[in-house]
């Protein structure tokens, strides 16, 4: 087997808009509270295949399966509408979105490079500005990338504030449903009232610690003060075994932590630790994100069914802090229960009915987590997000499963982002998309190579697979 291929050349052979098969008529759809949490962030994700084969829906070439993406996505964008307009002003400075079926930016490419020697641990220089589209306009840019051996890259970029990962899951089943002809399993809805203030408001004052207006920050420093050191993304598998053994590292005295309390506590401890050199009474935060559906929809049957196929955000983020000397100082158990404790908060009802007050009382002043506002004097800021049910099997469009496929989150600013997915290959394992400072990834590979590995070709078996 060769080395991987960092600088192959993409070319762009065509650029077209496709909008949904039967448009509906013009009209606004108001972001919920929740959305509103959310800043303009554009997320990245991409599924890499094989050269489809003789007996797959499309004939063996890239425009017969561009033209097979394209029907689809135009069906798809009938009921998944909100995907088809754009996000504008309204009169109150707030984002709402145009439901207009101006239609979503479709590129067609082509990469000089095989499968098999792209560098998927290395997403900076194999994936972004290359297989991941750049979404100019829209909410939603799709990119078709056809590899030199015949394989196929279908990559995407959404807007954050109009769906998160769980509402893009759906879409991107049912679009791969209909590819095949199947009717679409889970119809989306749009109900914007299920995620209604109450009146009166009411929320917890801790709210205030886990959100800020952003008219209340200070400005950011110009880059001339910002620390030398830059984020970069990577990407790792973690083995079954390593996982159960931080699981049972991390629990002690009859509590049992999850395996993403105990992931999330090892990284924590294990950035804090690096960062230890240059000043341990530094505040170290790392935030996880909630999804707030089944929570919400606890107690009223009818509302957890339209709140299981809901359209948007519905997320919270909460966050710990501890000064870098005491996580390095004291025992992982120690750290996992600060990760629990903070956790579990937030993991109810009245929480998020909370927030989407929180929201009504500070508008039209737009807030965010207070988790991202890492400044220049800040300790290392992360924030893990569960991408546990990341559906990379049920993404398959007609020409066979993705042999891999990843969310790519290069978000700007200081905090840190992860993201764990379920191993393509092998039950229990986990696939995690890392994006932190260079010198802090460096040495979580140098002293935590046991439980990170370098997602390599050899360990998804695609060198066996492809000959």
């Amino acid at each position: 087997m060769g080395s991987v291929k960092e600088d192959f050349m993409v070319s762009v052979s065509k650029k077209e808009v496709v909008a949904a098969a039967l448009p509906s008529q013009e009209h606004w759809l108001p972001l919920t509270n929740l959305d509103l949490l959310l800043p303009p962030l554009d997320v990245g994700l991409f599924f890499c295949y094989k050269k489809p084969n003789s007996n797959s829906l499309v004939n063996n070439n890239f425009g017969s399966v561009v033209g097979h993406l394209k029907k689809a996505l135009a069906e798809a964008l009938v009921s998944f509408y909100a995907f088809g307009g754009e996000v504008l002003p309204n009169a109150l400075g707030e984002p709402e979105l145009l439901c207009n079926n101006r239609g979503v930016d479709f590129v067609e490419a082509y990469a000089d490079v095989e499968l098999q020697y792209l560098d998927f641990h290395n997403p900076d220089e194999s994936i972004e500005g290359k297989l991941v589209p750049k979404k100019k306009h829209g909410v939603i840019a799709v990119q078709a990338t056809e590899l030199k051996c015949g394989g196929i890259v279908v990559a995407c970029s959404f807007d954050h504030r109009v769906a998160d990962a769980y509402s893009t899951n759906m879409f991107l089943v049912s679009w791969a449903e209909l590819a095949r002809s199947i009717p679409i399993s889970i119809v989306p809805s749009f109900r914007r009232s299920l995620l209604n203030p109450r009146r009166p408001w009411r929320f917890d004052p801790s709210i205030d610690d886990m959100y800020v207006q952003i008219s209340s920050l200070p400005p950011p420093p110009p880059p001339e003060e910002l620390p030398g050191d830059h984020l970069i993304s990577r990407i790792y598998y973690v083995p079954a075994d390593q996982l159960n053994e931080l699981q049972s590292l991390s629990s002690s005295s009859g509590d049992k932590r999850t395996k993403l309390e105990s992931f999330s506590a090892f990284l924590w401890k294990m950035v804090a630790t690096i960062a230890a050199a240059e000043d341990k009474n530094k505040i170290s935060k790392l935030g996880i994100v909630v999804d707030g559906r089944s929570r919400l929809g606890e107690g009223d049957e009818d509302k957890a069914t339209l709140l299981s196929s809901h359209f948007g955000n519905v997320l919270s983020i909460p966050y710990g802090c501890e000064t870098i000397g005491q996580l390095v100082d004291k025992p992982l158990p120690w750290v996992a229960s600060q990760v629990h404790d903070f956790l579990k908060p937030a993991t109810t009802k009245e929480h998020f009915l909370g927030l989407i007050d929180w929201v009504e009382a500070h508008r039209p002043d737009p807030a965010m987590t207070r988790v991202y506002c890492a400044g220049k004097d800040d300790g290392p800021a992360l924030v893990v997000s569960s991408g546990l049910r990341f559906p990379v099997p049920k993404v398959d469009f007609g020409w066979g499963c993705p042999i891999f496929g990843s969310y790519h989150f290069p978000w700007g600013g200081l905090c840190g982002y992860v993201m764990p997915m379920p191993s393509p290959v092998s039950q229990g394992d986990w696939v995690v998309y890392m994006h932190l400072l260079k010198g802090h990834m460096e040495l979580i590979e140098k002293e935590a190579a046991n439980v990170f590995r370098p997602l390599t070709f050899d360990y998804l078996n695609l060198v066996s697979s492809l000959s």
